[in-house]
């Protein structure tokens, strides 16, 4: 029996340390050497910003929003960088990640582009190419060579790119065979539909199968046709917060290395049989991939107490989540699909299996290297959605986000000429919405 699944939330605290990485967010007014005041404001306390950029205010006046990156030293520079700007400039807002439980008023700093998930390519926490002791390849200097070959493709990795192909050896197809077959016979009773109504279509169209381990660009392009999700390459686990943050823009973090060769039905960590059989075929289902984005959403700019209540959602329905279909329970959860074991006792009568009640998931404990005494039943991933979007809204956050597809980007909903010109794009949808419901009756 294999051992419970890997996942890519890491129980500990996920409050890095100094220097404090800032991000001041302001607006001015189009009018001459207006920011040449904001950056003298800036530059007369002797700090370097790292990155500026600018855009378009979307409020009802000429204005441009700005925001600027610096490393503080401390809280208390962050508070006067803000204060300089305030005769200069409108809506000052701070934010933060280190140092944040210092600044009441600021929020925990949070990618607002695809390009800043650049930043996390190499903030991973253990694994990758460092293995711990008692790892099926520790003593394997050759397969450790091999997992440094591979993640340093995720380390120089930049948004943007092709995911470069791995050229996996006949060892690695063999591991990733014995896992493929395995998983494949328990799928047509164990798991949810929406997983078997993918599964063939990626053997059509990414190549799974026995025969070679799909490579994560086909299955990125695949996923974007399907629901706009794409992959990312990941050295090892990532924070909770960066992990999540990541799936707000419809990003998944995959690895691309395999697990050791000497114990295929076991791996302490997330590795490719993981990604592409357990998470890959529910990205591809619309409301799966809706769900996945709303925890995604919930976790920008979220206080660490929150992080750690959202990624125990996580925990509990995209790693660990079963479902109710008809009369039968089937599992979603990558954890389970991805584990023989799991997958069996999930469904047998030794757990405890309780409703999907967000508020009450949140607060449960879980063990991260045996089997989950409880499991949460969902009755749908709309359902699902729909009650992680009320829990969403209880949080300690004081605005609303939305992802902009056609950006890629992130809005921050915090003034009322945002909401309204955002009202104003819904309301074109509901009269595409009204005109194809005429049509059709």
């Amino acid at each position: 029996m294999s051992a419970a699944a890997p996942t890519h939330l890491h129980k500990c605290s996920d409050t890095p340390v100094a220097p404090v990485k800032t991000t001041v967010h302001f607006s001015i007014t189009d009018k001459v050497g207006a920011l040449d005041d904001c950056l003298a404001a800036i530059k007369a306390m002797h700090i370097s910003l790292t990155r500026i950029e600018s855009r378009p205010s979307k409020t009802s006046e000429w204005d441009y929003d700005f925001f600027v990156d610096f490393n503080a030293v401390d809280a208390d520079q962050v508070r006067q960088v803000a204060k300089s700007l305030e005769p200069f400039a409108k809506q000052v807002h701070i934010v933060g990640a280190a140092g944040a439980g210092e600044l009441p008023e600021s929020t925990p700093w949070f990618p607002r582009k695809m390009v800043d998930l650049d930043t996390f390519a190499d903030k991973v926490l253990e694994m990758g190419e460092e293995l711990d002791s008692d790892h099926p390849g520790a003593k394997d200097a050759s397969y450790r060579a091999r997992r440094a070959e591979i993640t340093m493709i995720a380390k120089t990795y930049k948004t943007g790119q092709p995911i470069p192909n791995i050229d996996y050896t006949q060892v690695e197809i063999e591991t990733w065979a014995a896992v493929f077959d395995k998983l494949t016979g328990m799928f047509p009773t164990h798991a949810c539909r929406e997983h078997q109504h993918v599964f063939p279509l990626l053997i059509q169209n990414c190549g799974y199968g026995t025969h070679a381990i799909p490579q994560l660009e086909v299955v990125s392009k695949f996923l974007k046709d399907c629901t706009g999700f794409t992959l990312r390459p990941v050295m090892g686990l990532l924070t909770s917060r960066d992990f999540l943050n990541g799936l707000a823009f419809r990003v998944f973090h995959s690895t691309q290395y395999i697990r050791h060769h000497s114990s295929p039905l076991y791996t302490p960590e997330p590795d490719v049989c993981h990604e592409l059989l357990g998470h890959v075929p529910l990205f591809a289902n619309p409301d799966f991939a809706d769900f996945s984005q709303e925890i995604g959403l919930a976790s920008l700019g979220a206080s660490d107490e929150d992080i750690e209540r959202l990624a125990t959602i996580y925990w509990f329905t995209v790693e660990f989540g079963i479902c109710r279909q008809g009369d039968q329970i089937r599992a979603y959860g990558a954890g389970l699909l991805s584990s023989f074991g799991e997958l069996e006792y999930c469904l047998s009568d030794k757990p405890e299996i309780r409703a999907f009640e967000p508020a009450k998931v949140a607060q449960q404990k879980y063990p991260i290297t045996e089997y989950q005494p409880v499991y949460f039943v969902a009755e749908s991933f709309k359902d699902a959605q729909m009650r992680v979007r009320e829990f969403a809204n209880s949080c300690d956050r004081p605005f609303s986000v939305r992802y902009n597809a056609y950006t890629e980007s992130i809005e921050i909903l915090d003034s009322k000429e945002k909401v309204i010109r955002y009202a104003q794009s819904i309301k074109t949808d509901m009269l595409t919405l009204v005109d194809a419901l005429q049509k059709l009756s």
